[in-house]
């Protein structure tokens, strides 16, 4: 995996400017992600990456100049694996919490939810506002940072994202769009109030 020394080293021999803020704390939940992400893809453990992160890795390959940085790291998985998933993250340095209705796994001994992974249920609404359920486990291989990671798929985070709708739900959905990833494709595979909710966000922007 890349590290973040060796990223600056080879930005700085391509005389390339970066952010050192933004690729700091991505290389760290990056970091985190691949703690628990390899371990559940070695015990096929079905789960996806979802969320802030899924949008950031699908717009990097697509325009990363449409990048937005995400605070946590987004992990789907069947309500009926939450056990198993809890045992093998124990294994990896994880601890589990379950605070203010939300599952999330601490990694290492900081209380801090600033890295937590977040832990989704396929099937289920996340909140009480949120229009369509979770969908399916269907996952895509994408490369971040020199390994794979099972992510969502564009249409099915199109879907949470607009079901969702809160103020960062509606900047990842602009970003996705502005970097060509909501294709007419995409936009017809949406229920009708996720059409007219992307629509608003489009003239909105």
């Amino acid at each position: 995996m890349l590290t973040f020394e060796q990223f600056l080293q080879d930005t700085a021999q391509k005389g390339e400017a970066i952010n050192l803020i933004f690729e700091e704390r991505l290389f760290g939940l990056v970091g985190v992600l691949h703690k628990i992400a390899d371990p559940l893809m070695a015990e096929n453990v079905p789960h996806e990456l979802i969320g802030g992160l899924a949008v950031l890795v699908h717009v990097e390959a697509a325009d990363p100049t449409h990048s937005t940085l995400t605070r946590d790291v987004d992990l789907m998985i069947l309500r009926s694996d939450l056990e198993h998933v809890k045992e093998i993250a124990s294994q990896h340095g994880f601890r589990f919490r379950h605070s203010a209705g939300l599952d999330m796994l601490l990694y290492s001994e900081t209380d801090s939810a600033r890295n937590a992974v977040h832990l989704i249920f396929s099937g289920e609404k996340t909140g009480p506002n949120q229009a369509t359920p979770n969908p399916p486990i269907h996952p895509e291989r994408r490369a971040i940072h020199g390994r794979e990671v099972f992510v969502i798929p564009v249409v099915d985070l199109a879907r949470m994202k607009l079901s969702a709708y809160h103020d960062q739900d509606r900047v990842h959905v602009r970003s996705m769009d502005a970097a060509g990833l909501i294709t007419p494709a995409v936009e017809q595979a949406l229920p009708a109030e996720l059409q007219s909710r992307l629509q608003h966000v489009r003239e909105t922007e």
